[in-house]
């Protein structure tokens, strides 16, 4: 079996592939190597083939990129704990960007988001959620694309001039609620986010690929923007855990996964989550293992995640916790508490101990069984450890295949046209009907004219209707 190693202590501590889609975390405090342990076990996976998928909230993921430089420490670390053919190494990445500067543009569409994620995105509470729920159903029936920011906001114009004849069909739509959902965009677009809605889409076969060596690509999502919107970055995530749970086949345990996805910053996920979201979050970790995904959380605390996803997390990497608060004691006891007992280590008592580049480390054995926590030191990199210059991404972009794919945006004909036309062809009707009715008036006004007594009063009155006809036309 084919197998990743993190770290050695008494005993080497190594990831078994063929468990690595039972998901994992790495968990510590701020400054204590979660950083370094995420790089090689990226490295890790693509050295193997296996395509990974990373969040860059720091930019020193970026390093992945760029291989490491000669390092006398490093390299006596590494024989030290057992690493093989330990030489510096770069590794195939491309870059993903919302905002489409430090990478290629990373797009989604409305109706692929869906009306649950968008209420998430726009912080709307249970009633104005289930109106958004409604209005994409209106879309669905009236075969409307909502594809861009444009689309959603014409519907919601379009709902709100039609709420009677709408709710006679699809329940109760209120324009209160309307109004709360187009400030919700209009707050959206204004931080620059109408930039992820729209087309090409990011397809998710791009993010599995590997390259002509059998090396799998990493793609790194370049996320120091778009951390500081933390809805945004959670949301963009978990619409794509969700794609790769709809998208990809069932395939089970297998030698290698599908995809190693780290979700950093974990927390901002499961923060002020709705119920409703909270249980579609546990229901894809759940179910996309079986797709052959791994998906790998990492957060400063074990407690930031809830425990019915805590308990689906088999691969766990701890590094130093900090007991200054009674809060802070009790997440140390949760940590310690999560590991297969060692008898002998004192869990709760070296979680504080533990030095920068060191971590307690259970991964699942033979049969998915936890092996018994480990104290070890985590073994280096062989890419940069730190950020890349933009000169140097920009020439990485430049040899990426998808380079020309998602370059341009395309804005084809979708719900903001078709509702744009059908409001300018119901309008032609009714100024056709007023301008029959002047015409009629005009000709009676000159009928009255013709006498001697209306003469006068006739100029008047023609004056005014042909003025009207002019303005009107």
């Amino acid at each position: 079996m084919a197998q990743i190693l993190i770290g050695k202590g008494e005993q080497p501590c190594s990831l078994d592939t063929h468990y690595a889609n039972r998901h994992g975390l790495i968990a510590g405090a701020t400054g204590t190597g979660k950083t370094v342990t995420l790089q090689i076990m990226a490295e890790g996976f693509s050295s193997l083939g296996v395509p990974v998928l990373l969040a860059d909230i720091k930019g020193d993921l970026a390093g992945l990129a760029i291989a490491g430089q000669d390092n006398p420490k490093l390299t006596e670390r590494a024989k030290t704990l057992g690493v093989e053919n330990y030489q510096n190494q770069a590794f195939p990445v491309v870059f993903w960007d919302l905002f489409g500067q430090d990478g290629h543009p990373a797009r989604a569409t409305i109706s692929d988001l869906g009306p649950l994620l968008l209420s998430r995105l726009l912080g709307l509470n249970a009633t104005q959620d289930s109106v958004l729920s409604l209005l994409f159903k209106v879309a669905k029936d009236q075969d409307l694309l909502l594809l861009d920011l444009k689309d959603l906001q014409s519907l919601l114009i379009y709902a709100a001039e039609h709420t009677q004849d709408l709710s006679k069909n699809y329940g109760a739509i209120s324009k209160q609620s309307i109004g709360i959902i187009q400030r919700g965009l209009l707050a959206l677009e204004s931080e620059g986010a109408g930039q992820l809605f729209g087309e090409p889409q990011l397809a998710i076969e791009d993010l599995l690929q590997t390259t002509l060596e059998g090396r799998g690509q990493i793609n790194i999502l370049a996320a120091d923007k778009l951390f500081q919107k933390p809805k945004l970055y959670a949301t963009f995530l978990l619409w794509l855990l969700t794609k790769l749970q709809e998208t990809l086949p069932e395939q089970g345990d297998q030698e290698l996964p599908k995809l190693a996805f780290f979700f950093d910053e974990a927390h901002l996920l499961f923060d002020d989550a709705p119920k409703a979201l909270l249980e579609k979050i546990e229901q894809v970790v759940r179910l996309i293992r079986s797709k052959g995904v791994g998906v790998y959380f990492i957060t400063q605390n074990p407690m930031d995640v809830p425990e019915t996803v805590l308990g689906q997390l088999g691969n766990r990497v701890q590094h130093a916790l900090r007991a200054f608060t009674p809060k802070d004691q009790k997440a140390v006891k949760v940590a310690a508490e999560t590991f297969r007992k060692n008898p002998r280590l004192d869990v709760a008592t070296t979680i504080t101990e533990l030095a920068v580049g060191e971590a307690l480390i259970s991964t699942l054995m033979e049969g998915g069984i936890p092996a018994p926590v480990e104290r070890a030191k985590v073994v280096p990199p062989r890419s940069r450890m730190g950020t890349i210059s933009p000169e140097e991404r920009q020439t990485i972009m430049a040899r990426s295949p998808y380079l020309t794919r998602y370059a341009t945006g395309i804005d084809r004909p979708s719900a903001h046209e078709t509702l744009s036309n059908k409001a300018a062809g119901s309008l032609q009707p009714e100024t056709d009907a007023f301008g029959g009715i002047l015409e009629k008036a005009a000709k009676s006004a000159m009928s009255a004219a013709s006498s001697e007594l209306g003469r006068k009063v006739g100029r008047e009155l023609i004056r005014g209707i042909l003025g009207s006809l002019t303005k009107r036309r």
